[in-house]
């Protein structure tokens, strides 16, 4: 299995609207190793990467789901909160969902995590 590494950064966010407004006027450029993924704190992370999720991710990995429903009985867990739980993890570029042969087909798409964050003054 190949390493596929998400740069996460934490930041709060004011700062990160900040960041956002400077960047939309042309005043700061993103270097090109930064982070692409910001959370607000190392908790909503913690929430996003919870150990369910990364069981879920170890099972999507390992057995290559063809849909939700053979994900959901791969795990117990309701289509509905699989379903949501997805959603939210595609939303981070964790996984991404392809539609085939008129089912969702999950396909993990980040593997490692290296984090960023710091603190400044106020």
């Amino acid at each position: 299995m190949n390493r596929k590494i998400l740069k996460v950064g934490i930041m709060p966010m004011e700062q990160y609207k900040k960041r956002t407004i400077e960047i939309a006027k042309g005043l700061y450029k993103p270097k090109k190793d930064e982070p692409k993924v910001w959370f607000e704190s190392i908790k909503s992370m913690a929430q996003i990467l919870s150990n369910e999720n990364q069981k879920l991710l170890q099972v999507i990995i390992e057995n290559n789901p063809k849909s939700l429903k053979e994900l959901e009985d791969l795990t117990g867990r309701a289509k509905s909160n699989l379903s949501r739980t997805l959603r939210t993890l595609e939303r981070y570029g964790i996984v991404e969902l392809h539609k085939q042969n008129n089912a969702l087909v999950p396909e993990v798409k980040a593997t490692h995590f290296q984090v960023e964050f710091g603190l400044e003054a106020a």
